[in-house]
C-alpha cells in the first residue's frame, strides 16, 4: 500500500524544501532504481524552472490537484486527480524526454499515493499559488469568450514579424494565452487569444493603425469570430502559452487550402508533425528539437524553414528616427521563450504613436546595433581574390536583400563595393556577414561612404569585375511582404534546400554538395519532398555550397533554391 507523501517531513528549517538530506535522498534513489505502481503522484527529476511552468507542464494531462517544489534538489511532485491522468503523463514524458532549459527532465509513479503539504508553509503557499494561477490560466484558454481573440493583418510587411515580436506588444495589455500566424491572400495575419476582453479591447484601440517599424509594418486589427483557439503545435508559427507540452512539428505552415478554413473553424487546424520520438528529444520551454546523443541546443528551433524571433526590448517612442536599429528581431529567451539563431540580441524598432508607458522594457546595450544613416553600399574587404567573383558575392549578400551591383576594385581585388536595393537591406548583409569565412578567408563588412556603384564608362572595360544585377531574377525580394523576409538567418552548418522535384534522389543532392566540403546529415522533408535540410561539417562549407548551390540546374527549367537555415538535424 502506497503511503501519503508530506512536504514538511523534510522542512526543518521552514523553507518549504527540506533539510532532512538523508532521508530525501534515499527516496530519490529509491524511486530511480525501484520501479513503481502507477500513482497520483508523478516524480519529476532534474528539473529547474519555476513553479509555474511545472504546473504548466501537468496540466495538459489532467487535473493537478497538489504540487510540491523541491527547488535545491532540482525536483518536484505533482499530484493528478486520477492515475489515469498521472499515468498519461509519465508514458508521454517517457516516449519523447523532455528537455527544460536545456536538461532532460525524468518523469516516473512516486512511491507516495498522495501529497500532504503544510498550507501555512511559504514556499508551499508559491507553490499553491502558482498552481492556482496556471490552473485559471489553462481553464480560461480552453473555453475562451467573446471579444478575447484578435484578427491581426500586417500591411506594407517588410521585415519580420514574427510571434515573439506579436507577444511582446500585446502582453502590454494583457496576458496572452495563444497566437497563430498564418499568410492568407498574400497578407501575414495572426490569431492572438488574450485572456480578457478588456485586454483585447485596450489592444485593439491603441495598436490598430499603428507601425512596428519605421514606415512600414502597420497593425490593422479586428475581432475575430472565435472564442478560442486550438493550438496543435508550440513553434514559430504557433505557440499555446498554458501549454509547453505541445510538440513542435515540422514547423511548416499549413497548406493554402486550410488557411481559406482556418478563420472559419474554431481553431487551428493542424500542422503535420513529422519529428521522430526514437530521433528526437523535444525541449518544451524552448521549442527546441535536438537528436538524440548529441547536447541539447537553444539556437535551434524545429527543422523547416524558419522564422527569426524573439525581441530583448522595445525602444522608447520619443526618438524621432533612432540613430542605431536593426530591423531584423535578434534573439533572447523569454518565459516559453523560443530562442531564435541569432549570436547577439538586437532590439525591435519603435511602434510610433503609443505612450511610453506601454512599452517600458528596459533597454540594454548593445554594440551591434545598426544605424540607419548609412546608406544602401557596403565595402567587403579581405576577400580571397583568386577565386572571388561577382557572382559569388551576388549570390552570398543577396541571401539578405536584392543586390543591384557588385564592383570588385580594380587595385584592390581583395575588396569590393555591393550596392543593394535599400539601406535597410544593406545593413542586415552587414549584420550577418561581417567576419564569416569564405574561401578561406575572415572577411570584413563595413558601410561604404558612397551611395551607388558606379558602372564603368561606355567602351571602357574593367575585366569583368563590375556587374549589374538590378534586373535579375534571383532577387529574393523583389516582391513586397515576400515570405522570404521571414526566414533571413545568419550562416550555420544547416542550409534549407527547396524547389527539389520529386524524382531527385538525396544520392543525386549529396553529389552535388559532397563537393564543397562534409555532409554530416541530409534529411528530406516528410509531408513535402520538395524541401530538404543539409548539414555540412562547417559553417565555411556551408558557405561555400550555398554560393555554389543555389540556382543549380536540377532538371529542366528546374533550379535549386538554397538559404541558412537556424534548424538543427
Amino acid at each position: 500500500m502506497k503511503r501519503s507523501f508530506s512536504g514538511d517531513e523534510f522542512d526543518t528549517n521552514g523553507d518549504g524544501i527540506g533539510n532532512s538530506n538523508s532521508q530525501l535522498t534515499d527516496i530519490t534513489k529509491r524511486s530511480r532504481s525501484e520501479p513503481s505502481l502507477p500513482s497520483r503522484v508523478v516524480h519529476l527529476r532534474n528539473i529547474e524552472t519555476s513553479e509555474l511552468e511545472v504546473v504548466q507542464l501537468g496540466l495538459p494531462f489532467g487535473r493537478v490537484t497538489n504540487f510540491l517544489n523541491l527547488r535545491k534538489k532540482s525536483q518536484a511532485f505533482l499530484e493528478f486527480d486520477s492515475t489515469e491522468s498521472a499515468k498519461h503523463m509519465v508514458e508521454k514524458l517517457t516516449s519523447m524526454p523532455a528537455m527544460i532549459n536545456d536538461r532532460q527532465v525524468f518523469a516516473q509513479f512516486s512511491n507516495h499515493g498522495e501529497l500532504r503539504t503544510d498550507p501555512t508553509n511559504c514556499t508551499n503557499q508559491q507553490a499553491h499559488a502558482a498552481l492556482a494561477q496556471a490552473t485559471d490560466l489553462y481553464e480560461i484558454a480552453q473555453r475562451g469568450g467573446p471579444n478575447c481573440v484578435l484578427r491581426v493583418s500586417i500591411i506594407n510587411l517588410l521585415y519580420p514579424v514574427t510571434i515573439d515580436v506579436l507577444h511582446q506588444i500585446f502582453s502590454r495589455f494583457g496576458t496572452v494565452l495563444k497566437i497563430i500566424t498564418f499568410t492568407k491572400h498574400d497578407k501575414f495575419q495572426a490569431l492572438i487569444h488574450l485572456k480578457d476582453p478588456t485586454g483585447a479591447a485596450q489592444a485593439k484601440q491603441q495598436l490598430h493603425g499603428q507601425n512596428i517599424y519605421n514606415g512600414c509594418c502597420t497593425l490593422q486589427i479586428e475581432y475575430s469570430n472565435l472564442l478560442s483557439l486550438t493550438v496543435k503545435y508550440n513553434n514559430d508559427k504557433s505557440r499555446d502559452y498554458t501549454n509547453p507540452t505541445l510538440p513542435s512539428g515540422e514547423g511548416n505552415m499549413p497548406q493554402h487550402s486550410e488557411l481559406e478554413r482556418i478563420h472559419s473553424n474554431p481553431g487551428l487546424l493542424p500542422l503535420q508533425r513529422t519529428t521522430s520520438n526514437e530521433d528526437y528529444r523535444y525541449d518544451y520551454f524552448t521549442a527546441t528539437v535536438t537528436s538524440r546523443g548529441r547536447p541539447p541546443s537553444t539556437a535551434g528551433l524545429t527543422p523547416g524553414y524558419d522564422i527569426p524571433g524573439n525581441t530583448n526590448h522595445l525602444m522608447s517612442p520619443l526618438q524621432p528616427t533612432p540613430s542605431a536599429y536593426n530591423p531584423m528581431v535578434g534573439a533572447t529567451t523569454a518565459p516559453y521563450g523560443h530562442p531564435y539563431a541569432s549570436a547577439h540580441p538586437r532590439p525591435l524598432p519603435p511602434i510610433h504613436g503609443l505612450p511610453p508607458a506601454h512599452l517600458q522594457v528596459q533597454q540594454q546595450q548593445n554594440p551591434h546595433m545598426i544605424s540607419v544613416h548609412n546608406g544602401p553600399v557596403i565595402l567587403v574587404s579581405n576577400l580571397n581574390e583568386d577565386v572571388t567573383t561577382p557572382e559569388s558575392l551576388f549570390t552570398l549578400f543577396g541571401v539578405y536583400g536584392d543586390v543591384h551591383r557588385v564592383k570588385i576594385l580594380f587595385n584592390k581585388k581583395d575588396s569590393a563595393l555591393i550596392q543593394y536595393a535599400t539601406s535597410q537591406q544593406a545593413a542586415v548583409g552587414h549584420q550577418n556577414l561581417d567576419h564569416i569565412t569564405m574561401f578561406g578567408k575572415q572577411i570584413r563588412v563595413s558601410f561604404s561612404k558612397h551611395q551607388f556603384v558606379q558602372m564603368p564608362k561606355d567602351g571602357t572595360s574593367d575585366m569583368g569585375l563590375t556587374k549589374d544585377f538590378t534586373n535579375s531574377p534571383l532577387h529574393r525580394f523583389k516582391k513586397p511582404g515576400s515570405k522570404n523576409y521571414n526566414n533571413i538567418f545568419p550562416p550555420g552548418a544547416v542550409l534549407h534546400l527547396s524547389n527539389i522535384p520529386t524524382e531527385t534522389s538525396e544520392d543525386e543532392i549529396q553529389k552535388i554538395f559532397s563537393q564543397y566540403g562534409t555532409i554530416k546529415r541530409f534529411k528530406f522533408f516528410e509531408n513535402d519532398r520538395k524541401m530538404a535540410l543539409i548539414e555540412m561539417d562547417t559553417i565555411e562549407q556551408t558557405i561555400a555550397a550555398l554560393i555554389n548551390t543555389h540556382n543549380y540546374r536540377l532538371a529542366d527549367s528546374v533550379h535549386l533554391r538554397v538559404s541558412f537555415s537556424k534548424s538543427k538535424l
